[in-house]
Order: C-alpha cells, then sequence, then structure tokens
C-alpha cells in the first residue's frame, strides 16, 4: 500500500515537472497488463532534440520498459521529430491511445503520422459547418481567379494572364515579396500582377482592394499550393 502511494505521488511530481495535467487514467483493455503499483505512475522518454518527450503511462519512472512498449516510444518519438520547432510532450495511456500537447497548450488525439492537432486560436475547434463554409467561399474565389486568368478582358489587346503563363505557371507567388527588375523596386504578387495587366495586356490596373485582384492572387496562390515559401528569391 505504501509502495503504491509512493508511485502516485512521485508521478504526479513528474508530471508536474514536465507541465502534465494529469486526470483520472483510463481503465486497462487487457493489452498489457500492469502492476499494481505502477497504475499510477509515468515514465518519461525525451528525443535527442529535448524538446520531444513521450509519457509513458502505467510505467515506473525506475523500471525499463518492455520491449514492445520501448519500440512504440521510439517510433513514435522518431515521428514527432518531423515537427522541428515544436515543443511537443505526448502521452501514450494504458489504453495505448496517443495524446499530444503542442507547445503548451491542452493535450488532443494524435494517430502517427498524421499532421499536429491544429488548435484554434480562440481555442474552441472550427464545426463541420464553418469548415465547409469556409470551403465554399475559397473555392468559389479560386474560381473567379481562373476565369480572370484566362480572360482576355482585363487588357485591351486580346492576351490574357495564362497566355504567358499557362495555370500561373512561372508565377512563383511564393517568392514575393522581392525585387523586380520591371518595376525597379521591391513588389508584392498584386504589383506584379498590375505590371502585367498595364504593359503586355495594355489595360487599367485594379486597386488594391478590389475583388478581382484578390481573386487572381487566390488562384495563384492556389496553382502553387505546397511549395515552400522562400521571399526574395528569384
Amino acid at each position: 500500500m505504501r509502495a503504491s502511494i509512493f508511485s502516485a505521488l512521485l508521478a504526479g511530481l513528474t508530471a508536474a515537472a514536465l507541465g502534465v495535467r494529469w486526470s483520472a487514467l483510463p481503465a486497462l483493455d487487457g493489452r498489457e497488463a500492469v502492476a499494481d503499483d505502477d497504475a499510477w505512475a509515468v515514465r518519461a522518454v525525451s528525443a535527442c532534440d529535448r524538446r520531444k518527450t513521450v509519457l509513458v503511462e502505467g510505467a515506473g519512472p525506475d523500471k525499463p520498459l518492455p520491449p514492445r512498449k520501448a519500440r512504440q516510444v521510439a517510433a513514435l518519438l522518431q515521428d514527432l521529430m518531423r515537427f522541428c520547432e515544436e515543443e511537443v510532450t505526448a502521452r501514450v495511456t494504458t489504453r495505448e491511445e496517443i495524446l499530444l500537447s503542442v507547445n503548451g497548450a491542452p493535450y488532443q488525439r494524435y494517430v502517427m503520422g498524421d499532421e499536429l492537432p491544429y488548435l484554434p486560436v480562440h481555442g474552441k475547434p472550427h464545426t463541420e459547418r464553418e469548415r465547409r463554409i469556409w470551403q465554399a467561399e475559397y473555392d468559389r474565389m479560386v474560381k473567379q481567379g481562373s476565369k480572370l486568368f484566362h480572360d482576355s478582358a482585363l487588357g485591351t489587346n486580346g492576351i490574357s494572364c495564362d497566355m504567358c503563363h499557362p495555370d500561373a505557371s512561372n508565377t512563383h507567388p511564393e517568392t514575393y515579396p522581392k525585387f523586380q527588375t520591371q518595376l525597379k523596386s521591391m513588389a508584392l504578387l498584386r504589383d506584379m500582377i498590375n505590371w502585367c495587366i498595364e504593359n503586355p495586356m495594355e489595360g487599367p490596373k485594379l486597386a488594391e482592394d478590389d475583388a478581382k485582384m484578390k481573386a487572381i492572387e487566390a488562384y495563384i496562390l492556389a496553382q502553387r499550393k505546397g511549395v515552400a515559401v522562400e521571399p526574395a528569391r528569384h
């Protein structure tokens, strides 16, 4: 009995030192037996960068992990090393669920190989309805931008954006802001869009807050989705 109380106190102190918020452990599901003395214990294992830590519930702090559990923890740490800049604490529960706390945020469920759990700034996950509205509005703007990009109406000489940049190729929006020799100054993507409209297309420039400008930018950015952002690169 005294050993059980000592393990519980030790687990609490270890968790507090690591900034862990504890709740009652879930009931065991039989996949791996945990001794009574270790039921409330926790073992912390850190990656080489000391920014990724895995807390193994039900593992004694001074005992080696069983081989299967050790391989699981090693694989999880290797998976988390993808997120170089983040401080991540993972909890492997006695039910073998993985919970992540990223940069001190509340724990959320995680599956190895996934991206980090997203926590909105206001702390409340978006609803499915909100996500559908966002996607619909985004798709609408990109579609409008595509139509404008392939339409000569922006200019006066019959030239359209896609004639020089099929499907927005060679636009490289991820490299802005950068110095543009045509403008002889630092430029944003919209500055170069207007330069093209005014010169090769011989049309009137668009205001920065023009809905057409926003739509064209959205389309160009959508076509380069996933490309690394590299400002100032030529």
